[in-house]
């Protein structure tokens, strides 16, 4: 099912994204979380795309074995890096191939150990580009990314907000935001979305803190911020593992019910290929139903 059918029809969406793994155990890992989180009733699960690296063919094929095997719908992730426009159409034919009609387009991030973005010489320089090439060639349902706190290449919002809305006029039929720890950043872009004339549906991606140093890397790396007190809170227990993964659990649950009860349209999470912490906040969300309290206009 398309996820913008899916859209349209249930509120809220909740979603889950994976990565490749690159080992037998990883990818054993991977299956038992998938299975686990199954048992959820996702609206869809998400494989991202390791572009440049042995992962990207895996993508594939995990995207179908969730569709086929598990039977959750499934989006894959495509990026521009280190394509060619004919391979990446040879990968959009192995999609449509495998009965997956979703998609996230992405220009994504250059290959390990190198820090300047370079197109492909016979390749595509954004992920408009890429959206444009999947809308008019391929049937699929096309989503894309949106930043909160704006993208790190991005000169300020109004910039960014541009960009946004070329991938929407594109193709793109909704969007997922980088992840965040402060809601209002996610409720003052979707304002300022709306009022530059996007008007897809705009999901908040949620990563559940588990590990310290790994959230600071990940944060340092995509431009995110974690607020000072979050900080201060999870610092303090850097050196107790279950004593971070309780407070990361505790604070995604309040911050994904309040932007459920806000109109949010649903929660993607990262979930890192991991099961407890998300499956912990979904329970709790679904006992609470903070969307049955929701604003009447959805944002």
């Amino acid at each position: 099912m398309r996820i913008d059918e899916i859209l349209d029809e249930r509120r809220p969406v909740f979603s889950f994204e994976f990565f490749p793994p690159k080992t037998k155990q990883g990818m054993a890992q991977l299956k038992g979380a998938l299975q686990d989180l199954g048992q959820d009733k996702p609206a869809y699960v998400s494989v991202t795309y390791g572009a440049g690296g042995s992962t990207r063919d895996r993508t594939v094929e995990i995207t179908t074995w969730i569709k086929q095997e598990l039977g959750i719908e499934a989006m894959a992730h495509l990026s521009c890096v280190g394509e060619p426009v004919g391979r990446l159409r040879e990968i959009l034919d192995e999609i449509r191939d495998a009965g997956i009609e979703n998609v996230l387009a992405l220009r994504g991030d250059p290959p390990r150990g190198e820090t300047e973005w370079r197109a492909h010489p016979d390749g595509l320089r954004s992920s408009p580009e890429l959206i444009e090439l999947i809308a008019t060639g391929y049937d699929f349902c096309v989503g894309g990314a949106c930043f909160p706190e704006v993208h790190p290449e991005a000169p300020d919002l109004e910039h960014d907000l541009r960009f946004s809305k070329q991938k929407v006029e594109a193709g793109a039929s909704f969007l997922i935001t980088q992840l965040f720890f402060d809601n209002e950043l996610y409720f003052d872009f979707v304002r300022e979305a709306r009022a530059s004339g996007i008007e897809v549906p705009i999901i908040p991606g949620i990563i559940p803190v588990t590990n310290y140093t790994q959230i600071k890397r990940f944060t340092e790396v995509c431009g995110a911020s974690i607020p000072p007190a979050l900080e201060g809170e999870l610092a303090a227990r850097a050196d107790f593992p279950d004593a971070v993964k309780d407070l990361g659990v505790a604070y995604a649950t309040a911050q994904c019910a309040d932007l459920l009860a806000r109109g949010a349209p649903g929660v993607h999470f990262y979930t890192l290929n991991r099961s407890p912490a998300t499956r912990a906040i979904l329970a709790a969300l679904r006992a609470m139903r903070p969307w049955d309290r929701a604003e009447a206009v959805p944002v």
